[in-house]
């Protein structure tokens, strides 16, 4: 489990392809300092493991799976990333609940100023979409941000300009693609409340009718 909030940004040295998937080369410095092999680091939002590492740098082998569903497939060299280790139970939750498995990608339209932050604006696949809910929690590229408005399918968040200064999305351009992790309960209230199974007079229908979705 990870907060949201980056601890780094790294850069890509080398992410080599194959059929197999990707081995993946990130250069940082600061979440070395208690790694371990196996460990888990959050790159851009996706929980991956430590298969090597060394003083200034970190290797993971990315899956076809985790490619299929993340922006990894489009890093370059000199990328940077949004790095976070995994959460300890003595550290306060500051963030919101990020599980680091990633859902789908949404498209980055535009940015605006709005008085000290900055809103950015994405584009969600329609079948996320259900899961966005105003003033909800949503990963970005990893980065634990709050909805500040949802139509249809177009979602924004506003980043203060220490948070800007601190994650990869600052430097977002319009068309790219980032990462996105919905909120993990809703998805879990979704199946328990349309399984076959549910005898509750609670139901999808009933929190529809009620205003609840």
């Amino acid at each position: 489990m990870f907060t949201g909030l980056i601890e780094e940004q790294g850069s890509i040295k080398s992410c080599i392809k194959s059929s197999n998937g990707m081995e993946l080369e990130a250069a940082c410095t600061k979440i070395l300092s208690d790694v371990t092999l196996g460990a888990s680091i959050c790159i851009n939002g996706a929980c991956q493991s430590v298969t090597e590492f060394g003083k200034d740098w970190f290797k993971v082998q990315v899956s076809n799976e985790t490619l299929n569903v993340t922006n990894f497939k489009f890093l370059k060299i000199g990328d940077k990333v949004n790095l976070e280790r995994a959460l300890t139970l003595n550290k306060r939750l500051d963030g919101h609940i990020v599980s680091g498995h990633v859902d789908c990608t949404a498209q980055f339209i535009n940015a605006q100023n709005e008085g000290f932050s900055k809103r950015f604006f994405f584009k969600l696949p329609e079948n996320f979409a259900k899961y966005v809910i105003y003033k909800g929690s949503i990963a970005v590229n990893g980065v634990s941000l709050t909805i500040a408005s949802i139509e249809k399918d177009i979602f924004s968040v506003e980043l203060i300009p220490s948070t800007l200064t601190q994650v990869n999305l600052s430097s977002l351009k319009k068309g790219d693609i980032v990462n996105i992790e919905t909120d993990l309960f809703a998805k879990y209230v979704e199946k328990i409340f349309t399984s076959k199974d549910n005898k509750s007079k609670v139901n999808y229908n009933f929190l529809v009718e009620n205003g609840f979705v």
